[in-house]
């Protein structure tokens, strides 16, 4: 990716970079990390070899689909039974390898795949991130917030900026780390340290965010049906964990902010910029700001129309006719999240010049689209893995069976909380895609809590913090070789080691302040988001 569009430049390289010592390039200049190996490092280097060797996400679901397919046929033969203990009806599995079941997997396989709810909500919010992704909106818009704050609080808001950033799905990956780095390079600190900061923040905080981005839409449509199998009645709202998750946006960036220039700046030591030529951060031109005004005010117009519109005088977005009167602006919540994309994306565009014509903004969408391609793929494999999954009835009577041991050995309460956070990260770190991990999780999890007594939101929203501070430990991340690709521009043949020992203390911080946060949280029994309960009551 060129310099050009990330719209900023970087500190450029005038001669060879010093190796650090030890091979690992860890400081850059001379001021490295040195230090050999702990045993920490030694596990995760252990943990990215195993790690390494786990099938594609794709042939992952695959092996899952056989799996389900030969238990359903075990316990089908078996005759396994659970009694439900909501309802006292008898849950006995199903066979899916009987004439009946196969013929079940053929004739619905399209429908399953064209019903899947994950597929639809994400390449639509995707038609309006493309726009603003490429007309330039959504970098200039990052740079304004991260470049428009005081020195002293620029840890701080590269932190934030980087939790923020996932309204636009991956574009902090591409943005903001290198634009971290060269922040921190421009004021003569060092770049691993900025990189570190948003990475951080991008990926460590994931989740965290003060706006609904499009991963709230789409793990309700997973813990939905999950629930359902429980309560065939149950409904998730999309905004179900909203509350806590913006809640932990200012507490994630102060445990950044300090690991940043607390442990990992004193560690690199001062950075010797020998061989660069300093530059500092350009600011927005006059074009960029305007165009940024315009599709600022474009966002509040939008969301004044639709804040009217869902006025009970209105009733547009208001039926009081429901029982919940603001069904139609929560089931809106995809499209709304689209337009709030375009929009200003299109009118960036048009006042940049970046937009010409209907044909730049037709290929925008296309070419997002085309991004999206590994994802269909998955869905379609995910879909049918769910599908037979419910099915077979393996997951309620797992979610019985699981329910009845932990109450018998008295593992009740917070620690059943805490335990399934602390799963869900280990797990997260042999398998990066948080959907393509709750697809698999949900299905268990959200009906065994429920019996537990705990709501389906709640065990959501213990699996997003689970599913985030180890993202920046594993190399199985999609976006890990990109970050090292940024660390090289300053520091020569840097290793993964290095850059997993930088990303540790922020790993280990926020597990410290959000697990605790947490539990603080439904001890206080304060709302977790849009009709969320903490327990659930049958």
């Amino acid at each position: 990716m060129s310099e050009e569009s990330r719209g900023h430049k970087t500190p450029k390289p005038q001669g060879p970079i010093p190796e650090a010592p030890g091979g690992q390039g860890g400081g850059g200049g001379g001021s490295g990390v040195t230090a050999p190996k702990g045993w920490v490092q030694r596990v995760l280097d252990k943990v990215e070899v195993g790690g390494n060797k786990l099938p594609q996400p794709v042939t992952l679901f695959a092996i899952l689909m056989l799996m389900v397919l030969v238990a359903s046929w075990i316990a089908g033969i078996m005759n396994i039974t659970a009694v439900h203990p909501g309802t006292g009806q008898e849950i006995t599995a199903v066979n899916l390898l009987s004439a009946e079941g196969i013929r079940r997997i053929f004739t619905e396989m399209v429908t399953v795949f064209a019903n899947f709810p994950p597929l639809g909500l994400v390449l639509v919010v995707m038609l309006g991130i493309g726009v603003s992704e490429r007309s330039g909106f959504i970098a200039a818009a990052l740079k304004s917030f991260v470049s428009g704050v005081p020195k002293m609080a620029i840890t701080f808001s590269i932190v934030t900026a980087g939790m923020l950033s996932s309204v636009a799905a991956d574009a902090g990956y591409v943005v903001l780390i290198p634009l971290g780095a060269a922040i921190f390079a421009s004021m003569g600190r060092h770049p691993l340290a900025g990189l570190a900061a948003a990475f951080a923040g991008v990926s460590g905080g994931f989740g965290a965010n003060l706006f609904p981005t499009g991963l709230d839409p789409l793990l309700a449509a997973f813990t939905e049906p999950a629930s359902q199998i429980v309560d065939p009645g149950y409904t998730v709202n999309p905004l179900c964990n909203w509350w806590i998750m913006a809640a932990s946006v200012p507490v994630v960036a102060i445990a950044g902010t300090f690991v940043t220039e607390r442990i990992i700046e004193p560690r690199l030591g001062k950075w010797d910029s020998t061989g660069f030529e300093v530059v500092e951060e350009e600011e927005l031109s006059r074009v960029e700001k305007k165009g940024l005004l315009w599709a600022m005010l474009s966002v509040v117009l939008f969301l004044g129309i639709f804040t009217v519109l869902s006025l009970p005088a209105v009733g547009v977005f208001y039926d009081v006719s429901r029982e919940r009167a603001f069904d139609p602006l929560y089931g809106s919540i995809v499209p709304i999240m689209t337009i709030l994309f375009f929009v200003p994306g299109l009118v960036y565009g048009i006042v940049t010049g970046s937009i010409t014509g209907d044909k730049q903004v037709a290929k925008m969408t296309a070419d997002s689209m085309a991004t999206m391609g590994g994802y269909i793929v998955l869905a379609f494999v995910a879909a049918q893995f769910v599908a037979y999954f419910n099915w077979s009835n393996i997951g309620i009577i797992m979610a019985i069976f699981g329910a009845d041991g932990l109450q018998s050995v008295g593992f009740t309460g917070m620690p059943l909380i805490v335990s399934f956070i602390i799963v869900s990260s280990i797990i997260n770190i042999a398998i990066g895609s948080a959907s393509a991990k709750w697809a698999i999780l949900a299905p268990i999890f959200v009906p065994m809590l429920m019996l537990m007594g705990y709501s389906p939101e709640t065990t959501q929203a213990a699996y997003r913090i689970g599913d985030s501070y180890s993202n920046i430990l594993t190399p199985l991340l999609p976006y890990f070789p990109l970050v090292i690709t940024f660390a090289a521009k300053y520091v020569k043949d840097i290793g993964i080691g290095t850059i997993i020992s930088l990303m540790l203390p922020y790993a280990v911080a926020f597990a410290v302040v959000r697990i605790p946060m947490f539990v603080a949280w439904l001890l206080l029994g304060l709302p977790l988001g849009l009709e969320a309960p903490i327990y659930y009551q049958p």
